[in-house]
Formats: structure tokens, C-alpha cells, sequence
């Protein structure tokens, strides 16, 4: 008897927790959509006054609508998880949802890089002829860059269904069962697509990292420059290379992180009844698509002074809205 209420207590104590954690994913989600949404409309209405796309802005927007839907696919997962576990054995959802978290998983990273590659192509200075091609060449071939990552990251994303068949799916069941030889061949051979897919996105951010150390050499030998030429070193070219710097290497930062903890998320598949450690992974998780994009935010001077814009005019707002409470309050 008190084994039953022993485990009833830490069943209900559990249920806390997981409500806590849920609210939490819940939250990180609000804050991340609301920062990318705000990206994606200040580029969008500067492209309705202009009639045109600035290179870095297409590249901001793209970012802005991947992280939208990686935050989207995180959520439900974290929800699936806690209130339908079973639904993973069910067929189609789990290959849906695997398959939408890989793709908005390499969309991400890709266009991140993408982003950090422009950053190092316009501010450094080098004078090698391959880089001052690709200086030139940039602005012209970023929309076919971005459009070939999303053929790519479809691509990549395509083998993680391959071995999701009815036996697969029986062998994840979050239930108790007795783990036979075919479950451990099919759960093998589904975490090696898993782990092989997910070392394909430290090319990007190998790539994020040579950009990062670049910009640093090219900052490096700026620097040296202005000491030799006695002039000041906090000039706009320094300021550019500083302010790149700071968005690669947030960047590089937090992907670690959440790389580390999209790895403890899908292990689900594999570890049965470690529900709670998979929601604190996918809580890690939403932390880099949420903060990152308010660190482009604070880096690009564009949306900087969108931002300074709304926040006067929300000031402006509610400093009229006392200002009437006050004068009805005399009356």
C-alpha cells in the first residue's frame, strides 16, 4: 500500500514538473516567434516602400521563417511527448514530424551560415582574387545560394523516413516491452541515419567558424594598419568587423549548445520513459532559435531602429492612455 501511494506521490510530483517545463517551452516559444515575426515584417514593409530586397535582408527573412517553423516543430514535439506519447507509434506523424524537425533543423544551420559567409564578404578586407570575385559576385547569386540550400536541406532530410516501417515504429513505443534482436537491428540502424544527418550540419558551421576566424585576421591586420598610420582605431570598418564578429560567434555558441541538446531530444527513440530528460533537451533547444535572432536584431542597424521606432510609440501610447485616466479621474 504505501509503495502504491509512494508512486502515485511521484507520479503527481512528475506531472508538475512537466506542467512547469511545458510552460516554459511555452514562453521560449512566445519570445521567439514575436523577435523572428518582427524580422520578417520590418523586411517585408522596407520591401514594399522600396520594391526591392537588399541581399542581407533576404537572407535575415529567410533565417526568420526557418526558425519560425524549426520553434513550431520543437513545440508540438514537446507537447506530443508529454500529452500523446503513443502518437509516435502511429504511423504517419512520427515521419512527419522527424522529418519537418531534420529539414527546419539544416534550413537553420544553412542559412545561419549563409549569413555568417556575407558578413565576412563584406567587411573583410583581403585583396586575393577568389575572394574579391566572391565580394563581387555576392549580392548577385544570394538568392540562388539560399534556394540551393533548401534543395539540399530536403534532400538531407529525405533518408530519415527510410527506415520508419511498422516494425520501427513498434520497437519506440513509450511502453515496457521486451527489446528483441529485429528491434535492436531497426533501432540501430535508424540512430546511425540519425547521428550521420546530423554530423552533415557541422559542415555549415565549419564553415561559420573559418568565416569567424577570418573576420578576425582581417580585423587583426585593420587594426595594425590604422596603429601604423597613427590614427584611430574605433573607425566604421573596425566598428563592421566587431559587430560580424559578435553575430558569428553568438551563433556558433549557441548551435553547439543546441546541437548538443537536439541530440538528447531524439534519443527518445531509443530510451524509453525519459520524458523529462528530452523536455529539459528541447527547452535547451529553444533557447538558440529564440535569443539569436534578438542578437541580429540589436546587430542589424535596420531593425535596431525599427525596434527603438515601436518601443517610442508604445511609450507615446501609454503615455496618452495615463494622461486620459488622469483626466477622467478629476471629472
Amino acid at each position: 500500500m504505501k509503495k502504491v501511494q509512494s508512486a502515485e506521490r511521484d507520479g503527481l510530483q512528475q506531472k508538475k514538473v512537466m506542467n512547469i517545463l511545458m510552460l516554459i517551452a511555452a514562453g521560449e516559444f512566445s519570445v521567439g516567434i514575436l523577435g523572428n515575426i518582427f524580422i520578417g515584417l520590418v523586411n517585408f514593409m522596407d520591401w514594399i516602400k522600396s520594391r526591392k530586397v537588399a541581399s542581407i535582408d533576404l537572407i535575415l527573412t529567410s533565417l526568420a521563417i526557418s526558425r519560425i517553423c524549426l520553434l513550431c516543430v520543437i513545440l508540438l514535439d514537446c507537447f506530443i511527448l508529454v500529452l500523446y506519447p503513443d502518437i509516435y507509434a502511429a504511423g504517419k506523424q512520427m515521419r512527419i514530424i522527424d522529418f519537418f524537425w531534420t529539414l527546419t533543423n539544416h534550413l537553420n544551420v544553412w542559412f545561419a551560415t549563409c549569413l555568417s559567409i556575407f558578413y565576412f564578404l563584406k567587411i573583410a578586407n583581403f585583396f586575393h582574387p577568389v575572394f574579391l570575385w566572391m565580394k563581387w559576385r555576392i549580392d548577385k547569386l544570394i538568392l540562388r545560394i539560399l534556394l540551393g540550400c533548401v534543395a539540399l536541406s530536403v534532400f538531407i532530410s529525405l533518408p530519415v523516413t527510410v527506415n520508419l516501417n511498422d516494425d520501427f515504429r513498434r520497437c519506440v513505443k513509450k511502453k515496457k516491452m521486451n527489446v528483441t534482436l529485429k528491434c535492436r537491428v531497426n533501432k540501430a540502424g535508424y540512430a546511425s541515419t540519425k547521428v550521420f544527418l546530423n554530423l552533415l550540419t557541422l559542415l555549415p558551421f565549419s564553415a561559420s567558424l573559418i568565416s569567424f576566424l577570418l573576420l578576425i585576421l582581417s580585423l587583426w591586420r585593420h587594426t595594425r594598419n590604422m596603429q601604423l598610420n597613427s590614427t584611430g582605431c574605433r573607425d566604421p570598418s573596425t566598428e563592421a568587423h566587431v559587430g560580424a564578429m559578435k553575430a558569428v560567434i553568438s551563433f556558433l555558441v549557441l548551435f553547439v549548445a543546441y546541437y548538443l541538446s537536439f541530440l538528447i531530444a531524439t534519443s527518445s527513440y531509443f530510451m524509453p520513459e525519459t520524458e523529462l530528460a528530452v523536455i529539459l533537451g528541447e527547452l535547451i533547444a529553444l533557447i538558440y532559435p529564440s535569443s539569436h535572432s534578438f542578437i541580429l536584431i540589436l546587430g542589424n542597424n535596420k531593425l535596431r531602429q525599427a525596434t527603438l521606432s515601436m518601443l517610442r510609440k508604445m511609450e507615446d501610447l501609454l503615455t496618452k492612455d495615463s494622461s486620459l485616466m488622469t483626466l477622467e479621474s478629476t471629472f
